[in-house]
């Protein structure tokens, strides 16, 4: 295999679809770098997001049947095969556990004898995790990973005003559980 060989979008998808080997090493040599930076906005884990990674490409490679050029680039289908990848392994139990059993730092520690807990450097996240599911994935996607509200509409596959909605709601909310 050279390592000049380029590919047209069309022609990669093509020999994707026949299951050539080296369609998919230069998939993985000219796509992975991007779709790992996306996988490490959502997944924090440098570890877990290049296992994330590897999942992700195994999913293109038995999934590449239902790409749909008509629907978007290609780039563009593997970019939210990542995201929603990503997604799934931090709302995963597995994950959820790993977090919650992580050795507390010294920082904790720290902070631990202080009467008042600033909320942007502890608790902020607990607070935001006493909200009910629906609002609380839309304001971690949108506050601590930093996706618009179109995105999530898409991401999410609900419209756009229930993402507003439901923001607008969660926020409500949140200020009053901090004001208590």
């Amino acid at each position: 295999m050279e390592a000049t060989t380029k590919y047209s979008e069309s022609e990669l998808v093509q020999l994707l679809k026949q299951r050539q080997q080296s369609a998919f090493s230069y998939l993985y040599d000219n796509y992975s770098a991007a779709l790992l930076s996306v996988i490490v906005g959502v997944v924090a884990d440098t570890e877990l997001a290049n296992d994330v990674l590897q999942e992700v490409f195994i999913k293109i490679w038995r999934q590449i049947e239902s790409y749909d050029d008509a629907k978007g680039r290609l780039f563009t289908w593997m970019l939210n095969v990542a995201r929603n990848a990503s997604i799934d392994t931090v709302r995963s139990k597995s994950y959820q556990n790993s977090q919650q059993n992580q050795e507390l730092t010294e920082q904790t520690y720290d902070a631990g004898g202080t009467t008042h807990i600033q909320t942007d450097q502890m608790g902020l996240r607990k607070v935001v995790h006493q909200l009910k599911e629906d609002y609380k994935v839309l304001v971690e996607l949108a506050y601590f990973q930093g996706f618009t509200q179109d995105e999530i509409s898409k991401l999410l596959d609900i419209p756009l005003g229930t993402v507003k909605t439901r923001l607008r709601t969660a926020l409500i909310q949140l200020r009053t559980v901090i004001k208590q």
